[in-house]
């Protein structure tokens, strides 16, 4: 059984890629503001800093692959994501 909150990716017609895109950038972005209020804290921790860019960048690597990929690869990049940005946003 599927987890409601993960949406379901798998039935679209053409898009998949789209729609992958626009969550691993909502990840993109997340990573981005957390790493800017970091860097802007009275002591900034670049220990964390170090790997929210890390995180950053694998997120944009697996954005660059979406160029590429198939359908399934996309939908399943997308799920991984949306889990991904419902887990960040709960932290």
């Amino acid at each position: 059984m599927s987890d409601p909150d993960i949406p379901d990716f798998s039935g679209l017609e053409g898009g998949d890629e789209q729609q992958a895109a626009g969550i691993v950038r909502d990840v993109v972005l997340w990573y981005n503001t957390r790493i800017a209020a970091e860097r802007r804290a009275p002591v900034p921790d670049e220990e964390r800093i170090e790997e929210l860019k890390q995180a950053r960048q694998a997120a944009l690597a697996d954005q660059a692959q979406l160029a590429t990929a198939d359908p399934e690869e996309a939908a399943r990049i997308a799920a991984v994501y949306a889990a991904r940005l419902k887990e960040l946003n709960e932290s």
